[in-house]
């Protein structure tokens, strides 16, 4: 049986942890943590993202979490916690439980993305 989008994000957030918003605006800054943007490049340059974060498009994201692929990103490998974001926070929970299951335990993702960080008065910068 083929199971929809909304239904793998809902298995997705039972093992995952959403972090609110308001607790990711405290995370800000703090050097063991590496906000992830895994939005498309479209969106950033349209947007902007969370200063600091690294992009890791959605797309790609096995392979730059992957050390033994020629795209990696150390980023993904310094053992900070992940806090993985989207627009809205369906492609981030797919991701922090695709880095989950590649064995990356310290990931989380935002709860409501990019735009409830931004309605919550989150700072953004030019990507």
């Amino acid at each position: 049986m083929t199971k929809s989008v909304k239904q793998m994000i809902t298995e997705a957030s039972g093992v995952i942890e959403i972090l609110p918003v308001e607790q990711a605006l405290t995370l800000q800054g703090n050097p063991d943590v590496q906000f992830v943007d895994v939005r498309d490049q479209s969106e950033l340059a349209a947007q902007g993202t969370i200063p600091g974060a690294v992009h890791v498009p959605r797309a790609f994201l096995e392979f730059i979490a992957d050390p033994e692929s020629p795209m990696h990103r150390p980023e993904l490998a310094s053992g900070k916690r992940l806090v993985l974001f989207c627009a809205a926070g369906g492609r981030s929970t797919l991701a922090a439980k695709t880095l989950k299951d590649m064995g990356i335990e310290r990931t989380a993702s935002l709860a409501g993305g990019f735009t409830a960080w931004k309605a919550r008065g989150g700072s953004s910068a030019p990507a």
